[in-house]
């Protein structure tokens, strides 16, 4: 009787360590989620949660034990799978692989989103995204001028058809069109020598850079520019994120602590809603984040990391690949079944 008794008291309290573990992390993640919660209301949910699975797996155990007497074996076999997939499948195992996960990549998280953003405040800052529009504009006119150019100069220096003829007509009809003006007027000349279509070449030539030229001004110079008040926003939020980083650098802001993160979260949102806005002057990298930043309501990559359902959707969706998800989700399972195994050693029933 003393040893049974003196490994029960093992048992216990080997299922009070992995218990334990298994509550911190669940009440963790909903402290995150829920931050408004009391903490020792998100610990009581926990355990409490928590000894419910632990009772549904030693009904389980209790009723596929045949060595026992026991009443409605089958029923309490039916009620003790429900505990089980209803309080651990639910709810404790999705929120320990939440918490553990959060805490090995929430820096990450934290350090990608707030680069990712201050870039695209920089585009709006600097107008680079419409500016290099406008560059690939330019060089698109470049080189399709350089196309009927030369079109133009072999129609001209044909040895068969020398001359300014009907093709090199159709040829200025379309320069006037490329270049946007109302008509181009043949150079004339005399004579059909080598050198004098060299020189009509060289006209030409000049004649038509010079009008690219004035094309390309009037597209760099249609640029729009972002409006003043948006500008202000776009210094304003820059500033703040270079805080952030600095403050989690430091110290001073823990990415642990719920009151933290749901304040880093706050005026990341705040740069989201800004890029929102400035949309039009923003290339962005993919449309994953096209998709994030102009939202109806922009929800930022680390608010989501803060609800165990918008990660467990994101991982499903394939969002964490390389981040080791599935090594958490292992890790999970095993402290959980380590614990109802202490549990169910410590409270099976035996035959009397």
């Amino acid at each position: 009787m003393g040893r049974t008794n003196y490994m029960r008291l093992v048992w216990i309290a080997a299922f009070a360590v992995f218990a334990g573990i298994s509550c911190w992390a669940t009440a963790e993640s909903l402290h995150l989620l829920l931050n408004t919660w009391p903490i020792v209301m998100a610990y009581a949910v926990a355990i409490g949660f928590f000894i419910i699975a632990s009772l549904g797996t030693k009904m389980i155990v209790d009723s596929l034990n045949r060595n026992i007497y026991l009443e409605r074996r089958g029923a309490r076999l039916m009620v003790g799978v429900v505990l089980l997939v209803v309080f651990w499948l639910g709810f404790s195992m999705p929120t320990n692989t939440h918490t553990f996960f959060y805490r090995t990549s929430i820096n990450d998280m934290v350090t990608n989103d707030i680069a990712a953003t201050t870039n695209y405040l920089g585009q709006i800052q600097g107008n680079t995204h419409n500016k290099a529009q406008a560059e690939r504009k330019v060089k698109e006119l470049e080189n399709n001028v350089d196309v009927l150019l030369g079109s133009l100069m072999n129609e001209i220096t044909n040895e068969a058809n020398p001359g300014n003829g009907k093709k090199s007509k159709e040829i200025l009809r379309h320069f006037a069109e490329l270049l946007s003006v109302s008509k181009i007027e043949p150079l004339s000349y005399v004579g059909t020598s080598k050198q004098e279509r060299e020189k009509i070449c060289d006209a030409y030539r000049k004649m038509v850079y010079d009008l690219a030229a004035i094309k390309a001004q009037h597209i760099r110079a249609a640029v729009e520019n972002p409006p003043a008040d948006l500008l202000k926003d776009v210094k304003r939020d820059t500033e703040e994120l270079d805080n952030i980083k600095k403050s989690v650098e430091s110290g001073r802001l823990d990415l642990n602590d719920a009151d933290d993160i749901k304040d880093i979260c706050g005026r990341l949102n705040t740069a989201y809603n800004t890029v929102k806005a400035g949309r039009d002057f923003v290339n962005f990298q993919s449309k994953q984040d096209e998709a994030a930043y102009t939202a109806e309501r922009p929800v930022t990559k680390v608010t989501r990391m803060l609800s165990v359902w918008h990660v467990w959707g994101d991982y499903i969706a394939g969002a964490f690949s390389g981040y080791g998800v599935g090594f958490w989700i292992i890790a999970s399972i095993l402290v959980d079944i380590a614990a109802f195994i202490f549990f169910d050693l410590a409270f099976r029933k035996t035959e009397e």
